[in-house]
């Protein structure tokens, strides 16, 4: 969510959207985005020559908002926090067709529908993320302010994920024994991750 600085996050894996969205609103927190569809296409050389080096390369078509995002390598602790570089941008498949010409090619595809959330006495940003493999809140913000809400929220810092929606997904595509699936996407109808 930085436009250009550190980003500095944790998830949280949440047994449903409903147990996410009263733990959010029993500790203050209000909607400030509603909830919208995101499709996230990350790119690539193909020998991923972003990724070996830890970087990523992302354009995120949320409702009618498109982004363009790069995030440097992380600094992975208590927290992953790395660069984050984002504008906005007109058109998705102009942006696909330029970064193909320039050797990228995408690598992944993820989708989500995700709520934002803040507290009226501010420090960061809650997201709470419906994605085909389960349900995640984000928190970013400083470390304090990310402690502070994790606490608030009724978890501890052994609850902490740092790992990306990649990483997750294949994490979890290895546990349901589906390791050609490719990308991260809702199958119409279910709901569920589908093989793809």
């Amino acid at each position: 969510m930085s436009h250009g600085g550190p980003e500095t996050e944790i998830k949280l894996a949440l047994a449903d959207v409903k147990t996410g969205r009263a733990l959010l609103r029993d500790a203050g927190f209000r909607v400030t985005r509603r909830r919208v569809f995101e499709r996230n296409d990350v790119f690539d050389t193909p020998e991923c020559a972003l990724r070996k080096g830890g970087a990523l390369l992302r354009v995120r078509q949320a409702g009618r908002a498109i982004t363009l995002t790069y995030k440097g390598p992380a600094a992975v602790s208590r927290y992953k926090s790395r660069e984050e570089l984002e504008t906005r941008v007109p058109d998705a498949a102009s942006i696909a067709a330029i970064f193909e010409r320039l050797g990228f090619r995408p690598i992944f595809r993820y989708e989500k529908y995700r709520t934002e959330y803040g507290h009226p006495e501010g420090g960061g940003v809650a997201t709470l993320d419906e994605t085909p493999i389960g349900v995640f809140m984000e928190l970013e913000g400083t470390p304090r302010w990310i402690d502070h809400a994790a606490r608030q929220l009724g978890f501890a810092e052994c609850d902490y994920i740092t790992a990306s929606y990649g990483r997750l997904f294949l994490e979890w595509r290895h546990r349901q024994g589906l390791d050609t699936a490719a990308n991260m996407v809702f199958d119409s109808g279910s709901g569920r991750a589908k093989a793809e």
